[in-house]
């Protein structure tokens, strides 16, 4: 029974932390410190990875009708599928670096310290850019370029780093070449769909057919708790940059690198 309150807990967090720019898996990683499983290390890793699906679901649920081509006109139609090739051209180098560092990143950076260090940074970089956010010259995804979106998914592999942040890299890329705060977080979105979705993959590929029938049972009660959290973390998300910038949420990332450095420094 405690097993499963975990894994409410944990969804809980992911559901929360995925499409905020306050990294989930840098959440999940400190929250897994202090709450374990305990099922193993192995099935920790591929857990934190796996309830990432649902938020993908989430997310095409809650732009179906961007998303989705049919029963529209033409050039809504087409401007649908310009959209897919945006998302392709900018997944590319998550693609490849991806296979590249998996291993090397989950050996040797999942881990308190590595994550305190990125949310330092990724905060103090986020306030920044806020402060100085020029010119806007994309304010629709009609708007934005290949060379733009294919930019944004280099900036998307500095998530790579646990703690960065996949939202807070692909908002910040998108905002410093010019595009609208709106339109940042919805084209953070839509490339965390084949993104997410080809890191579960590779970890369900991995590990999920060593799960016995307790760690399935707990990782489809975190995924129904990480789908219905982030789907409302979401609409907050986009309500709340109608009148907001992102700043709150840079002060929030020093504030909790902060603590867990302290932690970290007093044992």
């Amino acid at each position: 029974m405690i097993v499963f309150l975990k894994a409410i807990a944990l969804g809980i967090v992911e559901g929360v932390t995925e499409f905020l720019p306050i990294s989930s898996t840098g959440h999940l990683v400190l929250v897994e410190d202090w709450l374990e499983l305990g099922l193993g290390e192995a099935f920790a890793k591929a857990f934190s990875v796996a309830i990432q699906l649902p938020a993908i679901l989430a997310v095409v649920l809650y732009f179906w009708r961007m998303l989705f081509p049919f029963g529209k006109g033409v050039s809504e139609r087409n401007a649908t599928f310009m959209l897919y090739a945006k998302i392709i051209v900018a997944v590319l180098p998550a693609i490849v670096l991806g296979v590249l560092f998996d291993d090397l990143i989950e050996s040797y950076l999942l881990y308190p310290l590595p994550v305190a260090l990125a949310l330092l940074i990724g905060g103090i970089v986020l306030i920044w850019i806020e402060s100085r956010h020029g010119r806007e010259r994309c304010t629709s995804l009609a708007e934005m370029g290949f060379p733009m979106a294919f930019y944004i998914g280099f900036f998307q592999c500095l998530a790579m780093l646990p703690g960065t942040s996949r939202s807070a890299a692909t908002i910040i890329g998108a905002m410093l070449l010019g595009a609208s705060r709106p339109v940042a977080a919805e084209f953070s979105f839509f490339l965390a769909i084949p993104t997410m979705l080809g890191a579960t993959t590779v970890t369900l590929y991995k590990h999920g057919g060593h799960f016995t029938s307790l760690q399935w049972a707990v990782l489809a009660v975190g995924s129904a708790v990480s789908f219905l959290v982030a789907y409302a973390s979401i609409a907050f998300l986009m309500r709340f940059i109608q009148s907001h910038d992102f700043k709150p949420f840079g002060y929030y990332r020093i504030a909790l690198a902060l603590i867990v450095l302290a932690a970290y420094l007093l044992g």
